[in-house]
């Protein structure tokens, strides 16, 4: 990762060639662990100001309708804060020239306040691309931290840490938003409570052609300044209100989130074939339909019960932070007959009601068209914003769930989401066991979700079935039977990336860190090509790969699934520090895989090739069998584990999918969890 000063600027596309989509951190921290601000991001044009009050993003309009700006929220740390943003850039707008960051606090408090001040931003990957800290934090109540911009055809990153002493008013004028002097004046919190989910409060920025005096920080310079900017905007054209809820908050605290402890209580039960009771019980269920009902209310009233829940599966969508209520069976009209979607979510914002009508699949049934057409249909005619399609497949880009048709004649447009179930219980898993929420009784809401997606009679269960194409593709690779071109195998190669995708959810779940699967293809190149080149691939070596990184490990997690050999490999390539003797690393690098697996296969890199290598069994007792002949330059190892994989097309014992699963496991929690010293060593001294 690039560290860059304060009015610095650098090429995202010179960093990556991944920076089509990036995540903007800003983070801080404080003593007692009570310091917190408000993020916000505004998008303005080549004047400076923002077009309208769409390009306004803060807690209460968290997403953009088009995908391009997305809060994230709010991840307490261990001393602070940290709010996440994701950014698309290939969705940005034309007429819009920079995205602005700013942060904002209330009721007396300052950024001086707050330490290790810092914004960074990674690719889609999650590779940290550039970082900007701020030191020089004082008496100021708002600040820029920095600036996403075009030039040309590239989108640069500016550290700007500009300061403003007037706060969320003051720096708003700016940017062409207009703020009533008395209204900007009250310290009352207008929907701080109703929302639980406004971790991200509005903010806006300033001017960011203060970047070209970078060591100043601009502030009022009197009260008549500072009264003029809150009655009057800079802006020629008319100026855009300020969203009320922005207007000005109380003090705020960081509450203390609820987390579930990982060491389950001892149990009373005289033995283990006494069951707990459970709030969602679901032995009983017998057929498809039944597994629908059930699955569909479960969720929906947890969504509703759990403000953060129900704002994390919903911002995603387009879904404003509100007063969120759920239904089921609603019955709607639709030509003679009417239809009863699976569900309906509303939610409430200043008076303005946002809809969804929401259709479920278990156990591994697929979505009909003809079904998400009609819902479709009556979500645009009744002037409804979305339709959320809700089954065990997993969504890849480029390649919809359902194809359904769009009348382009009418001015409402209605959006159509997928949701997984696996990604469902990822989120709930990430919300009670790392990030917590609000109360016990909500917590617990969540564990009782979760238990009851993770049963085996509940349908629930994530991606499970490697398809149709799975059997004869594979058998005609075994047999050298299978063509070229053979369709069947551009349907396996869109099965395997489903799968890993769900693999990093469950991981990610596992571990409280985001994991992603590292895609190396070009900006903008069409998914579907790239899938049909590894199809190309699969016929002609016979194996399936993929790569995915977990936040906070520089290394990628390498899976090979060999249909010739049935065997599953994951390896990873650890690079060797800088500087030091080759004996001491490879002695470093054994002790610290004293936990890892014994059948963990050691390979040592070196310049222009591989070196010696052998299993960690031999190699405990003679580390310096590794060391590289001919005195050969060491660069780094390759760790690598490998597993027979199932045969069967779903989730069985012996299965493809679960094979594959518990590989990935098995590695990180064997080896890849052990190597922080080693990364974190080689990163200080590189």
């Amino acid at each position: 990762m690039q560290e860059i000063s304060k009015g610095a600027n650098v090429s995202l596309t010179a960093l990556s060639e991944d920076a089509g989509a990036v995540v903007v951190s800003l983070s801080w921290s404080s003593e007692s662990g009570a310091g917190d601000a408000d993020v916000s991001v505004l998008l303005v044009d080549a004047n400076g100001k923002v077009r309208g009050e769409d390009d306004f993003y803060f807690y209460n309009n968290p997403a953009a309708a088009d995908g391009s700006v997305q809060l994230l929220g709010k991840t307490p740390t261990g001393s602070g804060d940290e709010d996440r943003i994701s950014v698309d850039l290939t969705a940005v707008p034309e007429g819009v020239e920079r995205i602005v960051v700013a942060a904002s606090q209330y009721g007396g408090a300052r950024f001086g306040d707050l330490d290790d001040l810092r914004m960074t931003v990674a690719d889609r990957a999650g590779e940290p691309l550039v970082g900007f800290s701020i030191h020089d934090a004082g008496v100021e109540t708002a600040f820029i931290f920095g600036e996403l911009y075009r030039r040309g055809e590239e989108w640069k990153f500016r550290a700007v840490g500009q300061g403003y002493e007037t706060g969320l008013a003051g720096l708003a004028t700016d940017f062409g938003i207009a703020v009533d002097e008395e209204e900007a004046g009250t310290a009352e919190g207008a929907g701080a409570a109703d929302e639980a989910g406004a971790a991200d409060e509005a903010g806006a920025a300033d001017e960011a052609g203060a970047a070209e005096a970078p060591e100043e920080t601009v502030r009022a310079a009197d009260d008549d300044r500072a009264a003029d900017a809150l009655v009057t905007a800079k802006a020629a054209e008319p100026p855009v209100a300020l969203p009320a809820q922005a207007r000005g908050r109380g003090p705020r605290t960081t509450k203390k989130k609820v987390t579930l402890p990982k060491v389950a209580k001892a149990s009373l039960a005289e033995n283990d074939s006494w069951r707990p009771a459970r709030l969602f019980p679901v032995p009983a269920l017998k057929s498809d339909k039944e597994r629908e009902v059930r699955a569909t209310s479960v969720l929906l009233s947890v969504m509703a019960q759990v403000p953060e829940f129900g704002r994390r599966l919903t911002a995603a969508f387009g879904a404003p932070a509100g007063r969120m209520q759920t239904f089921t069976e609603v019955s709607l009209p639709h030509g003679d007959t009417p239809r009863r979607p699976d569900g309906v979510i509303r939610v409430e914002r200043a008076g303005k009601l946002w809809t969804a009508l929401v259709e479920t699949k278990t156990n591994g049934n697929p979505l009909k068209a003809e079904q998400v057409q009609q819902y479709m249909d009556i979500a645009t005619r009744r002037g409804y914003e979305a339709v959320i399609t809700l089954s065990n497949d997993v969504a890849l880009e480029g390649a919809p769930m359902v194809d359904v048709k769009i009348d382009g004649r009418r001015k409402h447009k209605v959006s159509l989401w997928h949701l997984s179930w696996a990604e469902v219980a990822h989120q709930a898993q990430m919300l009670i066991r790392h990030e917590g929420v609000g109360n016990a009784a909500h917590a617990w809401l969540l564990q009782e979700l979760l238990e009851y997606l993770r049963h085996e009679q509940s349908g629930c269960h994530g991606f499970q079935n490697m398809g149709a194409a799975w059997v004869p593709v594979r058998k005609g690779i075994e047999d050298e039977t299978l063509a070229f071109d053979d369709p069947r195998a551009v349907e396996v190669v869109e099965s395997w990336e489903r799968l890993i995708r769900q693999v990093c959810l469950r991981l990610g779940g596992e571990l409280g860190q985001r994991a992603l699967p590292v895609q190396r293809a070009r900006r903008g190149s069409d998914p579907q090509a790239r899938r049909t080149a590894a199809a190309q691939k699969l016929c002609r070596d016979g194996r399936l790969g993929a790569e995915l990184r977990v936040d906070g490990a520089s290394s990628v997690i390498s899976v090979t699934a060999d249909l010739r050999t049935g065997k599953v490999r994951t390896c990873v390539d650890v690079p060797a520090p800088a500087g030091s003797y080759p004996l001491t690393t490879v002695k470093r690098l054994v002790r610290l895989l004293a936990e890892a697996p014994a059948d963990l296969h050691v390979e040592s890199l070196v310049e222009g090739g591989n070196g010696p290598r052998g299993t960690l069994e031999r190699l405990r007792p003679e580390p310096g069998d590794l060391l590289p002949k001919g005195g050969a330059a060491l660069t780094g190892f390759r760790l690598s584990l490998i597993k027979g994989m199932g045969s069967a097309r779903g989730n069985t014992e012996s299965g493809f999918i679960r094979s594959v699963d518990e590989a990935v496991d098995r590695f990180h929690q064997g080896v890849v969890a052990h190597l922080g010293p080693v990364e974190a060593r080689a990163g200080r001294r590189g």
